[in-house]
């Protein structure tokens, strides 16, 4: 945790600082009356996660929500603000080494104060565009054919990820997604982690809602990675109100034709009960009559495991949430969001996540419920 937490402040405290240098550069005049101010507000907003998290932990609601509310829009412009003028001061990098071989017009946009005003300006839209995507959910629809179901039959699956129910995605966003969920009709709804995300004393109103949704099949959730960050007793307890079934590194049979496999996220070897090799155990005895759906918070399809299960729903990335973070999740998952057929059988989708994490904000990469519909397999011809 230490490391963590002098990796965020280096990074996110150097933002600031580029920040400040850059708005010096342009607007030299003004440095004088802004500069204790602007240095002020940077290290305020610098602290503020850890701020929220503080205040969430001592009962201080109202404080932590519009901290919260403040910091992570903040959080989300400063990263389009920096992405945007790194690119541009790329530019003008490379038109200066250009320049000693041959002449090239002065670009008027790459001088500090145009280059500093449109990054303001583009940066500020981004975040307001942003914050209705983020409240916009979208539907995506998969299709998946299987020989276990008879001619004429079918299952409907959604898959919800990623909501993060915390100080900022709380009622009036869940009612979104619950209306979604509805509109579809599922008869087995699947959550893949990541379904809370801060201090929960305060939503026994979510839970209720979620509750009141209750498909023929039921609800069935694995963990993330936060809910071992938030406490894994009391998101467990929340999940459970909330009328999932919590299954770590479990699995069951649900209906009649699917066996669903519950895979527990790493992080949650710092608590009891955790099993590596519990994925490969659990699939090594899947019934071959049924359909073999693996809940598993991230889009990692082991190596054993391939050929052995039908489905794997994941999530855990938010196709990077804020575009161009999505670049940078590719390096580390290579499908970052969709659906793809597995070399050996089997299928992955990974969705983008219905809810936010940090900055409430999406861009180019909305919120999703999926919804996948299981059919025989004479149906896909």
């Amino acid at each position: 945790m230490t490391l963590f937490l002098f990796s965020f402040f280096l990074i996110y405290g150097s933002g600031h600082l580029y920040l400040f240098r850059l708005l010096r550069s342009a607007w030299p005049q003004l440095a004088p009356a802004w500069t204790v101010p602007a240095l002020l507000w940077c290290l305020l907003m610098t602290v503020a996660p850890v701020a929220v998290r503080l205040l969430e932990r001592h009962g201080h609601d109202l404080p932590a929500r519009l901290l919260a509310l403040t910091g992570y829009c903040w959080m989300g412009w400063l990263f389009l603000f920096c992405s945007l003028a790194a690119v541009l001061e790329l530019l003008r990098g490379l038109r200066h080494a250009a320049c000693y071989l041959v002449a090239i017009p002065r670009v008027s946009l790459l001088q500090p104060r145009p280059l500093a005003l449109f990054c303001l300006l583009a940066a500020t839209g981004i975040v307001l565009w942003g914050w209705f995507e983020a409240l916009n959910i979208r539907t995506e629809q998969v299709r998946i054919p299987t020989a276990t179901l008879s001619a004429g039959s079918r299952i409907r699956i959604v898959q919800i990820s990623d909501l993060h129910v915390g100080v900022i995605v709380r009622e009036e966003r869940v009612r979104r997604v619950i209306e979604a969920i509805r509109q579809a009709q599922p008869d087995l709804i699947v959550s893949t982690g990541d379904l809370v995300d801060g201090n929960l004393r305060h939503f026994d109103g979510v839970s209720t809602l979620l509750r009141q949704l209750a498909p023929p099949l039921g609800m069935v959730a694995i963990p993330g990675n936060h809910e071992y960050y938030v406490g894994f007793r009391q998101a467990q307890e929340f999940t459970e109100k909330s009328g999932f079934r919590l299954l770590r590194s479990e699995a069951v049979p649900v209906g009649e034709r699917l066996w669903v496999v519950g895979v527990d996220d790493p992080v949650g070897q710092q608590v009891a009960g955790y099993d590596p090799t519990a994925e490969s155990r659990l699939l090594a005895r899947a019934p071959r009559d049924r359909f073999v759906l693996v809940l598993k918070h991230r889009p990692e399809v082991a190596t054993e495991s391939r050929g052995r299960f039908d489905l794997q729903l994941s999530g855990h990335v938010h196709k990077g949430q804020i575009f161009p973070f999505t670049l940078l999740t590719r390096l580390r998952f290579p499908l970052p969001t969709g659906t793809m057929h597995l070399t050996g059988g089997g299928w992955l989708h990974v969705s983008r996540g219905t809810g936010t994490w940090g900055p409430p904000i999406r861009f180019l990469a909305p919120p999703e419920i999926t919804v996948i519909d299981l059919v025989p397999e004479q149906q896909t011809h």
